[in-house]
């Protein structure tokens, strides 16, 4: 249970970010409002999994899937160019997240 909801709180952790660089500078309600919540249910979430899963290894898993997917979803929407190296490296963050979850 806690991988799960440590997965869905590194999806949070993207949304938060894409609204935050939406919100410009706090001053749209919507974004900001968006940003809010999915903070505190994203660390909220990772304050959960952390009670049964190894500190290191849950942040390093977390901030693994929110980096990427942010990145990702940046690209896919053309706020930021896509590239093949981007696309290696972001490749080598998700072999890096699913390494850790399979020597746990």
């Amino acid at each position: 249970m806690a991988w799960l909801v440590l997965v869905i709180s590194g999806v949070l952790e993207a949304v938060w970010a894409t609204a935050l660089g939406k919100s410009d500078g706090f001053s749209r309600l919507a974004p900001t409002v968006v940003f809010g919540v999915a903070i505190v249910a994203s660390m909220a979430g990772l304050a959960y999994a952390m009670r049964t899963l190894p500190v290191g290894t849950a942040y390093a898993v977390w901030v693994g899937i929110g980096a990427s997917l942010t990145v990702v979803y940046a690209m896919a929407t053309g706020t930021e160019p896509a590239s093949l190296l981007k696309i290696v490296f972001l490749l080598m963050i998700v072999g890096g997240v699913i390494g850790l979850k399979l020597i746990h």
